[in-house]
């Protein structure tokens, strides 16, 4: 029997070391080594697997030779998108999200639509069939082609995958997957590394389509080590609220597309269910004209779509301001209220501030500031904002409406949904290359945008 040897490893990274160490040396990550027992014999497989090489094979770049890479068709359109139009073939795509937001549901729906070459294995670590079937009829999947394994060892998976030889293979969860060659727990550092080496290598070299679901951590990044993302070929978030329907599919990392593209997607009984006219989801909902009320053109990848911000300003009852903001950066909410006082002359710093933008959705883009500041300044003047306006543009420190990108998009989707002006900074008119039937008032500074946006 082979001796064991405890090595420390570090949680964030996988960086090891022979000795405990407070800061890691790799990612800079304090209090994050942990002990581990290892064989201490040489490793015949997975990332440190030793070979005899031959001979290097070396060639010129021009004259490798390029592939022309299959893709299957999800039956999602939004999947498809992300992915640069659809499943490469013998690709390997790592799914990640937080508890509850649709990742084992959204696969299963993808397993009932997708055309491979062949089977397809559904691994779970973490469910009972039963409990897949129970999904399944909730979803009215009734397919032949999905084969279900619970089992959460490597060797029986890759025994199942020789067996059955499927065209997609499905690992529900990774952190669920052990190796007997790794003398620890399912889920650590070295398990979650060697295992998603040993899947990489069989589905490679039998050009198999893997799905990888991983869990996240609390900041929401993929647990276990980021030397996961790149082994991967592609990596794609879920990310919502839990509590609200609509979902945003994201993708971090894609060899074979652009990063770029986004899905929308809404959590219904019947499953998960691709939004293809988003702005028309998320503005339906909105009644009357109240104030603090604003729409804003937003990006999402090469996708434009319109969202409400509210806000709501009000004396505070206590000593010190209150700012909370939900789907607004909350360093960026303090900016806007600072510039607020400070260049449109609002006393904001004994009001209550509160933002929201609805629906769950996340705005990151500075083009959506305008926005932000002149819900904030309606809702202190308690004066509306016309319903029929978008405002577009990004608020600097010394007040100035700065330019964003795209901004023709913008204004064609706000022309689409019927909006009768949007508000955009001066300095951005240049990029409208066509006449639009829609209103377009250019604005230089936020107090500006204050008086154009705010009737009086």
């Amino acid at each position: 029997m082979a001796k064991s040897k405890v090595i420390f490893v570090c949680n964030n990274c996988g960086n090891e070391s022979t000795k405990w160490l407070g800061k890691c040396p790799a990612c800079g990550e304090w209090n994050s080594f942990f002990e581990q027992k290892v064989a201490d014999s040489k490793v015949t497989s997975g990332l440190g697997a030793r070979t005899t090489a031959t001979k290097a094979n070396i060639l010129k770049l021009k004259d490798v030779e390029t592939n022309n890479y299959e893709r299957y068709k999800t039956g999602y359109d939004e999947l498809d998108r992300v992915l640069g139009g659809g499943l490469v073939q013998g690709s390997l795509v790592l799914l990640g999200g937080e508890p509850g937001i649709g990742k084992s549901t959204l696969i299963l729906q993808i397993c009932d639509k997708v055309k491979v070459n062949g089977p397809i294995l559904y691994v779970s670590g973490e469910e009972s069939g039963s409990q897949i079937k129970m999904r399944a009829d909730r979803l009215n999947i009734d397919n032949d082609s999905i084969f279900f394994l619970g089992e959460t060892s490597m060797s029986l998976i890759d025994e199942a995958i020789e067996n059955i030889k499927p065209g997609l293979v499905i690992i529900d969860s990774i952190q669920t997957i052990y190796s007997d060659d790794i003398p620890a727990a399912p889920g650590s550092v070295s398990q979650v590394r060697e295992v998603t080496a040993k899947i990489m290598m069989t589905c490679k070299k039998q050009n198999i389509t893997t799905i990888i679901i991983g869990h996240v951590t609390k900041d929401g990044s993929i647990a276990g080590p980021r030397v996961l993302e790149h082994m991967v070929d592609a990596v794609l978030y879920i990310e919502g609220e839990r509590f609200f329907s609509y979902r945003v599919l994201r993708g971090a990392k894609n060899r074979f597309g652009s990063t770029n593209e986004v899905g929308i997607f809404e959590m219904r009984e019947e499953g998960m269910c691709e939004i293809s006219d988003p702005s028309d989801i998320m503005i339906s909902d909105r009644a009357g004209n109240p104030s603090g009320s604003v729409i804003v053109a937003t990006l999402e990848g090469t996708r434009t779509m319109l969202i409400e911000v509210q806000a709501l300003v009000t004396p505070t009852a206590y000593g010190m301001a209150r700012r909370t903001g939900i789907g607004v950066e909350f360093n960026r909410l303090v900016l806007l209220l600072a510039v607020l006082e400070k260049r449109a002359n609002l006393p904001l710093s004994n009001q209550d501030a509160y933002v929201n933008v609805v629906s769950g959705i996340k705005l990151d883009e500075p083009a959506a500031d305008l926005a932000i500041a002149l819900s904030l300044a309606s809702s202190y003047k308690n004066m509306p904002i016309s319903k029929n306006l978008v405002a577009v543009g990004e608020v600097g420190l010394t007040g100035e409406i700065r330019s964003v990108s795209q901004l023709e998009k913008r204004v064609k989707e706000a022309e689409r949904m019927g909006f009768e002006e949007i508000i955009v900074p001066q300095s951005a008119l240049k990029q409208i290359k066509y006449k639009p039937n829609i209103k377009v008032t250019g604005v230089r500074t936020i107090r500006e945008a204050i008086e154009v946006a705010i009737s009086k």
